[in-house]
């Protein structure tokens, strides 16, 4: 049996009437971006601090006898022999291997709790149920009852006694709180931190996020998810053609990477910005591009540093040249690249 909840559109989160709410955009639509003080909230967050307010992602849990083997099934991760408690991610690829969702994953004995990128919940619960056939489990839509907030790594404060599960991770710990309880929670576990430091962090870290650093053609290989989010080791999965092709005979046609911004620019580059090869080295054949300097990538998410300054990430063509300076956007943005995934 499954169930479901109409919450595929945007969740507003109550959280946005704290004093100096500022909400956020999409795809974070429905939560605050920041509290009035951006970097003051990414410093609070860096040393552990506070919490941010995710609540508005998908909630989706699976239950039953047989939710890890018909998981393990259909998701690029290993999961027959989740422990309970533990923390992972995986991904769901179509059937030539493009990342469709990435879930972030913990069983808790008796359930796997997951949550997804705000307004995919729907489409996941539909592609589970779709899978089911003859197993025993249950899907259920939780995003209206169950809301996600994070603590940050370093912090000291106690999970909620109310938390239906926990993610432990290195970047800290994502709660799943029941949705009613978000207002007193706010006012123990203060001060809320807004998404864009959250997402500040995130791109510190390297880390990417689907529907940001992907789109409707990005595999595994190009973003860094093999190894985390996806299982090298396990049986068949749809998508899994691909994935094998390309680890064993050959390279992504894309790679992510981390990039230094020249902190002069006022206006921040936003998603989908060109990336080029900067002038005198556009003619490089080496470098993948023309003379006149036709775009090698796009801006994917970049976000202002507490520290940094101006940091992005960016997906390009896989034989740009690592030491090979860039612009980005219309602004022709100085850009100094780090690899994140190897040529």
């Amino acid at each position: 049996m499954s169930s479901s909840s109409s919450s595929d559109g945007p969740v507003h989160s109550p959280l946005l009437t704290l004093p100096g709410a500022v909400p956020a955009q999409a795809p974070d639509e429905g939560v605050a971006a920041h509290y009035g003080d951006l970097f003051k909230e990414q410093r609070a967050l860096a040393d552990g601090t506070g919490f941010v307010d995710l609540s508005h992602r998908g909630v989706v849990t699976v239950s039953g006898d047989d939710r890890l083997s018909w998981l393990h099934l259909l998701l690029t991760q290993h999961m027959t022999e989740l422990p309970a408690g533990q923390a992972t991610d995986a991904l769901i690829l179509s059937a030539n291997g493009h990342i469709e969702q990435a879930l972030q994953l913990v069983d808790d004995g008796e359930t796997v709790w997951m949550h997804t990128e705000p307004g995919k919940q729907g489409e996941l619960v539909g592609y589970l149920e779709s899978m089911r056939f003859f197993y025993r489990v249950e899907i259920a839509d939780r995003t209206d009852e169950y809301a996600v907030v994070h603590l940050p790594a370093g912090s000291i404060a106690a999970t909620p006694a109310s938390a239906a599960a926990v993610r432990e991770t290195p970047h800290g710990r994502d709660v799943f709180l029941p949705r009613a309880e978000l207002p007193g929670f706010a006012e123990e576990y203060a001060p809320a931190i807004g998404v864009l430091a959250h997402e500040a962090l995130r791109v510190e870290a390297h880390r990417p996020r689907l529907g940001l650093e992907t789109d409707h053609r990005t595999i595994p290989h190009e973003v860094g998810w093999i190894g985390t989010a996806v299982h090298l080791d396990k049986g068949c999965y749809r998508g899994q053609e691909t994935v094998a092709r390309v680890q064993n005979l050959g390279k992504p046609p894309r790679r992510l990477v981390f990039l230094h911004l020249d902190g002069s620019e006022v206006h921040l580059p936003v998603h989908g910005d060109k990336v080029r090869i900067a002038e005198g080295d556009a003619a490089r054949p080496e470098a993948g591009a023309a003379p006149e300097g036709r775009p090698v990538g796009f801006v994917t998410t970049c976000v202002r540093h507490h520290e940094l300054g101006p940091i992005a990430l960016a997906l390009v063509k896989r034989n740009v040249p690592v030491d090979a300076p860039l612009i980005v956007g219309d602004d022709a943005t100085a850009a100094a690249q780090e690899v994140v995934v190897a040529p």
